[in-house]
């Protein structure tokens, strides 16, 4: 069996070991006779991997007391709406960041709910990248301060995290969460999709303050209801068991690598190669600037765009796909979590060197 480099952005690659247990445990998980996907989510084994991969999770990211940590459904765009559903409260309206196009998604679905204050908004056009702070207009009577860590598409990103003040900080971690060690108790909400770097499609964490869960509009469902959701374990209706029993190994894959440190350590690496062999050459170029590049998601444009074609041929030819830009901007783009090894991002490195050497 030949295995490909897999640049995709969502669902996105997983560490072999992870695929390797999980077929291995597929048709008899630890002596049950039967699939996790078979099992009932109120069993006695389904709750003891539930409760595991959340304690994983809690170490891993040093997640303090005082936080409800949920494995919801839905993805981070059910999320859009949860969140102001819950968050609001009597509050007169909630500050937005807008730096891209999940962050714009956000902003949309929260204006059902209540009035949003745009703080500020990045360029659309390169280079790309957060607002200056100096721009953000604040209001600090708002219900909380929203913003996309990583904007997928674009590869914008938030190299820190921004002072919210006493304003609750909410945040859209989904490309980039468990990329590296990050303080949990600057945040009021964290939520994520597994599909790009913990798991496959189908779960969502949700980490959120206790004295955020008594905000929740009286209509929000109860499906969406961080309380309700709290007191039920996360099991008010049957879970995305499988997507959550495969994050738990991704965890504890983690844990075996070194935590979150060595993977900081990795990613940091990884992606300052890639940037380096575009920022060299005069035939690829990144449209974001360096102080707001992605770690995750590193978009790349060819000089001449009538060679994406063939890129892209030659590219899977070696092994390396789904590099082809999200179809809003164009270009290459190449997604390189967690689970993508150093040595994919050489692969790629090589190919771009050699096309550009034949058709530079």
């Amino acid at each position: 069996m030949s295995r490909i480099y897999n640049f995709s952005a969502g669902p996105a690659v997983l560490p072999e070991p992870v695929l390797a247990q999980a077929a291995e445990e597929m048709l008899d998980w630890h002596g049950t006779g039967m699939s996790v996907m078979e099992m009932s989510h109120r069993g006695k084994a389904f709750v003891g991997i539930a409760e595991q991969a959340e304690a994983d999770l809690r170490e891993l990211l040093a997640v303090p007391a005082g936080y409800q940590v949920l494995f919801l459904q839905g993805g981070a765009t059910a999320q859009f709406a949860a969140v102001p559903m819950n968050l609001l409260g009597d509050q007169a309206s909630a500050d937005y960041l807008n730096t891209g196009s999940w962050s714009k998604k956000a902003i949309a679905e929260a204006r059902q709910y209540g009035a949003v204050n745009v703080v500020a908004e990045s360029a659309k056009t390169d280079p790309m990248g957060v607002p200056p702070r100096a721009q953000w207009q604040t209001d600090p009577h708002a219900a909380y301060l929203h913003y996309c860590a990583n904007e997928t598409i674009t590869g914008v990103e938030f190299l820190d995290i921004p002072d919210s003040g006493d304003v609750p900080l909410v945040s859209d971690m989904s490309s980039t969460f468990l990329s590296r060690p990050i303080d949990v108790s600057k945040f009021g909400l964290i939520y994520a999709g597994a599909q790009k770097n913990f798991g496959p499609a189908g779960l969502t964490v949700v980490i959120v303050r206790d004295d955020l869960l008594e905000r929740a509009s009286a209509q929000t469902p109860s499906v969406w209801h961080y309380r309700a959701q709290s007191q039920a374990d996360s099991m008010l209706n049957t879970p995305a068991t499988y997507s959550w029993y495969i994050a738990g190994l991704v965890f504890q894959w983690l844990k075996r690598e070194g935590g979150l440190e060595v993977m900081a350590e990795r990613n940091a690496r990884k992606a300052a190669k890639l940037y380096a062999a575009i920022d060299q050459s005069d035939f690829y170029r990144n449209p974001v600037e360096p102080g707001s590049r992605s770690w995750m998601n590193v978009p790349f444009v060819l000089a001449d765009d009538q060679l994406d074609g063939a890129f892209l041929k030659g590219a899977s030819e070696a092994g390396l796909e789904t590099l082809k830009g999200h179809r809003s901007v164009g270009g290459m783009r190449a997604s390189i979590y967690n689970a993508m090894p150093e040595s994919g991002v050489d692969a790629l490195i090589e190919f771009m060197a050699d096309f550009e050497k034949r058709n530079g």
